[in-house]
């Protein structure tokens, strides 16, 4: 007997814009047209209050010697170490404030491997001693998920948290029709995202144990 396994549940872009309009039984333009605007509104909601396993990122590139300003990635939100790439072997590069950096190397005067980074600014890193060569880097960071669109049908969120982003996004429709219905939608959002922050949690407290024991 042969048996075809039924496939799981994917929230899509299309699928999402669908399932708000089901919901909100309306398909008038004026508010379709809106949907794309909730659903981006959804995810950045959803980026600012967790920190999830699937926006944690690793870059690997090279620094420019004598350059000590360095761009940060693309949807970059909060670096979790950097280390260093010298004779073959990795070193951590340590965070410290600007002001720090500016006192150890005034103005990137002092060249070297470099020992310490820090935010330049949101879109730069800033590095101390200026690198004397072409040092690999790696850098572990979170970072914004690829936003949903036309485009891009689907996301970690959309994958491993649809409830969330459904929900998110309804909410934020509410708010725009300005409906009373919405605290039933945030019920289901913050019931959403206490769970996200319960799996985060655990994945912290299993990081932490595995550093303990290393």
């Amino acid at each position: 007997m042969t048996t075809t396994a039924t496939p799981s549940f994917v929230l899509t872009y299309n699928s999402l814009v669908t399932t708000v309009e089901q919901y909100l039984e309306r398909n008038d333009t004026a508010l379709v047209n809106q949907i794309p605007t909730f659903i981006t509104l959804c995810e950045f909601e959803i980026a600012q209050e967790i920190k999830t396993l699937g926006q944690l990122q690793v870059v690997e590139s090279t620094m420019t010697a004598g350059n000590n300003v360095i761009p940060k990635p693309a949807r970059w939100r909060k670096t979790v170490s950097m280390n260093i790439t010298n004779n073959g072997s990795k070193q951590p590069v340590f965070l410290r404030k600007y002001e720090y950096l500016e006192q150890y190397a005034p103005s990137g005067s002092t060249t070297g491997t470099p020992k310490y980074y820090g935010d330049y600014d949101y879109e730069h890193w800033l590095v101390a001693p200026t690198p004397d060569q072409a040092y690999s880097f790696e850098v572990l960071f979170y970072e914004r998920i690829q936003p949903l669109a036309s485009d891009n049908q689907t996301n970690w969120l959309t994958r491993n948290a649809p409830n969330a982003m459904i929900f998110g996004t309804l909410l934020q429709a509410m708010i725009f029709l300005k409906n009373d219905q919405r605290q039933i939608f945030q019920q289901k959002y913050d019931a959403a995202i206490a769970a996200l922050k319960t799996e985060d949690t655990s994945r912290l407290a299993d990081r932490q144990a595995i550093a303990l024991d290393s």
